[in-house]
């Protein structure tokens, strides 16, 4: 059966090996599909991005973070505000792949940006609700190294 909670969360990311690092704060619903499984759906506030000379400045807007939760395996996907969209899939020991798209208001054609990133930790914790998530990751392009990261996401209750 699935049961829906309103929570306070707080999420960021942030690069072990690089200057990158990234949060918020706000509130989410989390969905219980069953006992070790669940989708969380917050919507970040709004982020005015740098936007290069000679482009149009875009209208800031939300963006939508979908996050689907389980002991083994996490995916996040993040989309709106007219800019750029991504989705990765995380599973611990595995290389999976993560994918940005980019909107045609920051290239001519819209495209999408093909990565991978091995998951060197996953940990979820909290029973009957999560209230922790980590995972700790390497994003690679190709053969090219692209950062080492963590992501934590703490579920008040």
């Amino acid at each position: 059966m699935l049961s829906q909670h309103q929570r306070s969360v707080c999420l960021s990311v942030v690069s072990t090996d690089l200057p990158v690092a990234s949060g918020v704060e706000t509130v989410g619903t989390l969905y219980q599909k069953d006992h070790e499984r669940f989708d969380l759906v917050l919507t970040e506030p709004i982020v005015q991005d740098y936007v290069p000379a000679g482009f149009p400045t875009p209208v800031p807007a939300p963006r939508l973070v979908w996050l689907e939760l389980s002991p083994y395996r996490v995916a996040m996907t993040v989309q709106g505000n007219g800019q750029f969209s991504y989705r990765h899939l995380w599973e611990q020991g595995i290389y999976g792949p993560s994918r940005y798209w980019l909107s045609d208001a920051i290239v001519q054609v819209p495209q999408s940006l093909p990565l991978r990133n091995f998951t060197r930790s996953l940990v979820l914790q909290g029973r009957p609700l999560p209230t922790l998530l980590r995972v700790e990751y390497e994003l690679w392009s190709g053969a090219l190294p692209l950062g080492r990261y963590v992501l934590n996401l703490d579920i008040h209750h």
